[in-house]
């Protein structure tokens, strides 16, 4: 997926991040449905090589000795354009910010009957502060409730495709972003908490919330190509099946089947917080496939498979 290279990039709609201050505290909702997808990494090798049962937020305060580097607002001023989105990590989160918010702002009140409030990313290297605790490297790309922002380190999208095994393609990163922000739309309709009411198993409420996050990018997905700037200029060109593939295969590398037979040869569905690959694959498909925010409602279900 490339962007037009003449649309513009609104840099107001992220925040740098560097070490901050302040106890840590609420909960953070991401890839691992509450650590992370690095965090969840290390969540299962420490459950199999201690054979006891681990607090997942003690994953999270763990890397609060990471270091930290401060990334200055002057740093954002080299992506102007959808051109430096299509060259640049951090720029096409930028862009990708400016579209899904651009979206949303226009879906929720169309099908939700509520107004939207847009959500900002920190972007930061190496370590940041939360107030839902501390964001690092260590823990991916995550939502946090307590201050409505995403944090995202974007060498994380090395670790997609290098440790993962995701492809390497723009929308696989893309994806990642609008997933996030779908946690940000869970929030808006009151949802959230269903993640920590309900936390693990196959068809938990933390599978589902993840899940729905996975409908709701792909309802992105689906209007990408449409969706357009302040100044009426669209932000991404049409969506190719290259590029469909691609954030579905973002989608399966982060299933907790595959995470679990990576890291510990095995699978246990009663431990899952995301959802098997098929599952992550068929929700985002059903999210591209409809544009619905009904069909994305996996509450309503008996199963999400």
């Amino acid at each position: 997926m490339s962007f037009n290279d003449n649309v513009e990039l609104d840099t107001s709609q992220v925040e740098s991040g560097g070490r901050g201050g302040g106890m840590p505290g609420g909960m953070v909702i991401g890839g691992g449905g509450g650590l992370g997808v690095l965090g969840l990494i290390l969540f299962f090798v420490l459950q199999q090589c201690t054979g006891v049962s681990v607090d997942p937020s003690a994953v999270d305060q763990s890397q609060t000795q990471s270091q930290g580097s401060t990334m200055s607002e002057d740093q954002f001023s080299r992506c102007k354009t959808g051109a430096d989105a299509n060259s640049d990590a951090e720029c096409r989160v930028i862009g990708t910010v400016n579209s899904v918010n651009a979206y949303w702002k226009t879906a929720l009140p169309e099908q939700a009957n509520r107004q939207y409030t847009p959500a900002k990313t920190v972007l930061y290297q190496g370590s940041t502060q939360s107030a839902c605790g501390t964001a690092s490297n260590q823990v991916g790309p995550f939502y946090c409730p307590t201050d409505q922002k995403v944090y995202i380190d974007a060498s994380f999208f090395n670790e997609l495709t290098t440790r993962f095994g995701a492809d390497s393609g723009a929308l696989a990163q893309e994806y990642v972003v609008a997933h996030e922000y779908g946690h940000h739309i869970e929030d808006q309709l009151g949802l959230l908490d269903q993640a920590q009411r309900d936390p693990q198993g196959a068809q938990s409420g933390g599978v589902r919330i993840e899940l729905m996050a996975d409908c709701l990018a792909g309802m992105w997905a689906r209007n990408a190509a449409t969706t357009k700037s302040a100044s009426g200029k669209t932000y991404i060109q049409p969506l190719t099946q290259e590029d469909i593939k691609s954030a579905l295969s973002a989608a399966a590398a982060v299933g907790d089947d595959r995470i679990q037979q990576k890291t510990q040869g095995q699978v246990n569905p009663e431990t899952w917080t995301h959802g098997s690959a098929a599952a992550r694959q068929n929700w985002f498909a059903v999210g591209y496939k409809y544009g619905d925010l009904n069909k994305c409602n996996t509450f309503k279900v008996d199963r999400v498979e």
